[in-house]
């Protein structure tokens, strides 16, 4: 390699010119600003960081409070509601058990009597009127000289018809002023409407 010995010479003044490798005398003088500044930086990265999860934090526990809220209150509407229908579905099965034990009882002659005393019971004082029962219960009162039918006999107030539209065990009195049913299935019907809300 060879030396430069010679100095160089310029016709004119040279202006705007600058060092070769101007890094390293840079670096010396203004490194220390530099790091302050990127250190001030970091730290306000660092606290907007902070304060952007902080706000992010107090949203999700809003927005989680809420949602308990409206959990609670659709328990406290839920809880109520299921006891209810519960009631009404237990009503419903022990009405329909209690509706297959009558329907397995045997139809005797105390009990067709007992359900025509029941349907007479709230005709009294209507002139005339006819009873209705199923043919088979019909039967079975006149086979065992029932002393219901024996009443009928003697004047023309009212009578006893077999009709097929009535089901065993109950019976249609008929007036001038309507129908009483006293049918099983329409009590039961009317038990039901009662009982369940």
């Amino acid at each position: 390699m060879n030396s430069w010995s010679e100095t160089l010479k310029f016709p004119k003044p040279l202006r705007d010119v600058c060092l070769a490798n101007p890094a390293a005398d840079s670096l010396s003088t203004e490194a220390p600003p530099l790091a302050g500044q990127l250190k001030a930086s970091y730290e306000q990265g660092r606290i907007d960081g902070e304060k952007a999860l902080s706000e992010q934090l107090l949203k999700q526990r809003n927005d989680l409070h809420e949602l308990m809220n409206g959990l609670m209150e659709s328990l406290r509407g839920a809880v109520p509601q299921v006891v209810r229908e519960t009631e009404n579905l237990m009503v419903s099965l022990s009405l329909e058990v209690a509706q297959k034990l009558v329907a397995e009882i045997p139809i005797s002659v105390p009990m067709v009597e007992a359900v025509v005393r029941d349907a007479l019971a709230q005709v009294e004082g209507t002139a005339k009127f006819t009873v209705r029962l199923h043919p088979a219960d019909l039967e079975l009162l006149q086979r065992n000289d029932s002393p219901i039918l024996a009443s009928a006999e003697g004047g023309n107030e009212f009578r006893f018809l077999g009709s097929p539209e009535v089901t065993r065990g109950g019976c249609l009195v008929q007036t001038h002023f309507g129908t009483i049913d006293a049918r099983r299935e329409t009590k039961f019907d009317l038990l039901k409407r009662s009982l369940i809300a």
